[in-house]
C-alpha cells in the first residue's frame, strides 16, 4: 500500500504589526530627536573628568573661538526676542518683527549690535558666508556685558557656561569672566569633552 504524503504548506508571516511598530519608531525619533544647531564657530573644548550635565533649558553660552573671537548664544525664542527688544531700546536701535523672528532662531552670534540688522535680513547662505569678528569685549566698548545684563534681565533663570577651545589663550577666558564679574555673575559653568574613566576592575 502506497504510503500517503501530507500536504505541506509554506509557513507564512504577517509582518503588518512589524512594519506599524517601525512607522511608530520612526515617528517618535522624528518629534523627539532635537539636532544640534550649524554653530557659526567650531571649539576643540579641553577635556576633564567633570561630569556634570548642564540642563537643556535656561542656558546662555558663551563660545570662545582659538583666534580669541567672543559668540553669544541664548536658548528660548521668546527670551531672546525680549533680548533684543531691550538691546535695541538701550542702543537706540529699532528692530523690525521679521529681524526678531530671525534673531530666535539664531543658534549664536558674534557680531557688534551695529552690524546685526544688515546680518538678520541676510538669507542663511549669506550668513554662513559671512566671517563674523565677535562680540566686542573692550573696555571702552564691553558689548558683551550688555548683552549678559539683558539676557538676566529678560529670564533671571538663566545660567550660564563658558564653551572656550583649547588653545585659547587664558587672557581672553579671564577678560570673559571678568566681564561676568562685573555684572556680578560669580557662578557659572565651563564646558568641557568628558574623559572616559579607566576600567579600575582588575584584568582576568
Amino acid at each position: 500500500m502506497p504510503k500517503v504524503k501530507p500536504h505541506r504548506s509554506t509557513p507564512s508571516l504577517d509582518m503588518t504589526p512589524m512594519v506599524d511598530l517601525a512607522f511608530l519608531l520612526v515617528t517618535f525619533f522624528m518629534l523627539t530627536t532635537k539636532f544640534a544647531p550649524e554653530e557659526p564657530v567650531q571649539v576643540d573644548m579641553p577635556k576633564s573628568h567633570a561630569n556634570f550635565r548642564l540642563p537643556d533649558t535656561d542656558i546662555l553660552t558663551l563660545t570662545v573661538s582659538k583666534d580669541g573671537k567672543v559668540f553669544f548664544g541664548l536658548d528660548g525664542q521668546g527670551t531672546r526676542q525680549t533680548l533684543l527688544a531691550n538691546m535695541g531700546n538701550a542702543k537706540g536701535i529699532k528692530f523690525t518683527q521679521e529681524q526678531a523672528k530671525r534673531f530666535a532662531v539664531l543658534p549664536s552670534f558674534g557680531l557688534p549690535i551695529g552690524q546685526l540688522q544688515k546680518y538678520l535680513d541676510m538669507d542663511a547662505e549669506e550668513r554662513k558666508a559671512i566671517t563674523q569678528p565677535g562680540i566686542p569685549t573692550d573696555s571702552l566698548n564691553n558689548e558683551l556685558s550688555d548683552w549678559i545684563l539683558y539676557s538676566r534681565l529678560s529670564n533671571p533663570k538663566i545660567r550660564i557656561a563658558i564653551k572656550g577651545d583649547n588653545d585659547t589663550d587664558f587672557p581672553v577666558i579671564n577678560k570673559v569672566i571678568e566681564t561676568l564679574k562685573s555684572q556680578d555673575v560669580n557662578r557659572f559653568n565651563l564646558i568641557t569633552n568628558l574623559i572616559a574613566e579607566p576600567n579600575s576592575e582588575p584584568e582576568k
